[in-house]
């Protein structure tokens, strides 16, 4: 099984790339957050989920084994194979989709293309009491530029979670806090959303 692959992109285009590795191009079918990182005859790694079937053998590209997961995760959902998961990590970022799923946002989960209103509420529904595990998640994992750490979101859920919420809890209100306040230090964060609690 082919987990990651390092050489000089080929060509990218609309929903693939074509990673030129010892001379050997491998066809990598990729979300647009990875795409718009690639450039023709840049070097590029990208994490690899293998498929294979009776009748192809099919690379996935990522910048990140953490997008790879939710890429998975995606699929554990009826009805969600690997194009669906591809369109919606290509609406959405990492960060959206897990604020998306914290709360409950079906509209945002929508946007996808090929996802409608029923499919985005069972999303939503199944993935729900995940997000906080994923949110949690540091950057431990290996991506192709060297990623900053996950940021006050992840710290605050941690933090909250330390407090005694649980992880659902604490992800929704993180979420909510981020969202109407923007980027800020963890510190205002984890107040905000204290505050947020006792209400």
């Amino acid at each position: 099984m082919i987990g990651k692959l390092t050489g000089t992109v080929d060509t990218v285009s609309e929903d693939h790339a074509i990673l030129d590795v010892g001379g050997v191009g491998y066809l990598v079918s990729c979300p647009n957050s990875t795409l718009s990182k690639l450039s023709a005859g840049n070097t590029a790694s990208l994490i690899i989920e293998t498929r294979i079937t009776d009748e192809t053998i099919k690379l996935y590209g990522f910048s990140s084994a953490e997008e790879r997961e939710w890429f998975r995760l995606l699929q554990t959902v009826q009805n969600v194979g690997a194009r669906v998961a591809l369109n919606v990590l290509s609406a959405l970022s990492s960060r959206e989709l897990e604020r998306a799923l914290a709360l409950s946002d079906k509209a945002a989960i929508g946007r996808a293309q090929g996802v409608g209103p029923k499919l985005a509420l069972r999303i939503v529904t199944e993935l729900k009491d995940k997000a906080p595990a994923m949110m949690l998640r540091g950057h431990a994992d290996e991506t192709v530029a060297h990623a900053a750490p996950r940021g006050p979101e992840a710290d605050a859920v941690a933090a909250l979670t330390g407090l005694g919420y649980s992880p659902t809890q604490a992800s929704e209100v993180v979420a909510r806090v981020a969202r109407e306040l923007g980027e800020v230090p963890v510190e205002v964060l984890i107040r905000e959303c204290l505050r947020h609690m006792a209400k």
